[in-house]
């Protein structure tokens, strides 16, 4: 991805990994009519066109912006050398912290790391492991955790990747007090913490918390989607839900609101999960939507 600037703002992309799942089992609704009409705007060498032998390619990656001499990072995918129930992100060991370094920050560069939520593949660079123990990767940072996902991920024993990420990849960040739990059920409030030009909205659905981050500096917006949409596919069927979704009709009306709001617009999306460039727009397409990928 090509960094965007928009204003004051450039927005840059740092990459992790990429998974892959078979996509009868992540979009069971998914029909071959709907994978043709996808193949007139999007490109995946994973779809074959048979939903059967088609698989879900999803990027792993953080964003980073860069605003008024704050670099702020959103999203801080799975961590390294991670114990978890999850085989294919079980003990990482990726490139991470040299793909930041090729955008020529340190760890101690980042002065803010906002989580959109706190799900493991969202959470797990927020610490790293030195000498036995989980401590904070970005020490100069606030890391900006929404409330009502606090709550519910913090005391949850039923999933368990997620209660590993939390005890070695948001808990750690508390102890050391570099955390500040903001309230997302009031947007103003969490703007007056997070600052001026980026702010939080509240998505609920995905997760009991979950929330799009929203950046300007004088020019274009950009919205970070995080778990709002996971794949292309659902700008075609905005109505597909996610076995992942803690709440799957909440999250659809999330995603629908935010498809309709963001159409034709010049705000740059900035999605958690989508392939090859990630950023671009949403563009209205008969009764649904496409993307136009740009960078």
């Amino acid at each position: 991805m090509t960094p965007q600037t928009l204003g004051r703002m450039t927005i840059s992309r740092v990459m992790e990994m990429e998974s892959a799942m078979p996509l009868a089992m992540i979009f069971p609704q998914v029909t071959a009519d709907d994978l043709a009409g996808l193949a007139r705007w999007y490109r995946d060498d994973s779809l074959t066109g048979d939903p059967a032998t088609s698989l879900v390619t999803l990027s792993m990656h953080s964003f980073v912006v860069q605003l008024d001499g704050q670099n702020i990072l959103i999203d801080s995918c799975n961590g390294n050398c991670k114990a978890r129930s999850v085989p294919d992100i079980h003990m990482l060991d990726t490139p991470y912290l040299e793909n930041l370094a090729k955008l020529g920050l340190r760890p101690q560069d980042i002065h803010m790391v906002l989580c959109t939520h706190l799900h493991m593949d969202h959470v797990g660079w927020n610490t790293r492991l030195e000498n036995g123990r989980w401590v904070p990767t970005f020490p100069n940072a606030r890391y900006i955790f929404g409330k009502r996902d606090y709550d519910h991920w913090s005391t949850q024993q039923d999933v368990p990747p997620h209660r590993e990420a939390y005890e070695d990849s948001v808990l750690p960040v508390v102890e050391a007090g570099l955390a500040d739990i903001v309230d997302t059920d009031n947007p103003r409030a969490a703007f007056k913490e997070i600052g001026d030009g980026v702010w939080l909205e509240p998505a609920y659905g995905h997760s009991p918390g979950s929330c799009l981050v929203h950046a300007q500096g004088g020019g274009a917006a950009a919205t970070f989607w995080g778990d709002v949409i996971h794949h292309p596919v659902q700008l075609l069927r905005p109505d597909l839900q996610l076995m992942f979704d803690d709440d799957g009709d909440a999250a659809a009306q999330v995603r629908q609101s935010l498809l309709a709001r963001l159409a034709d617009t010049d705000t740059l999306c900035c999605p958690a999960h989508f392939r090859g460039n990630s950023v671009g727009h949403v563009r209205s397409d008969g009764d649904a939507y496409r993307y136009d990928f740009v960078g």
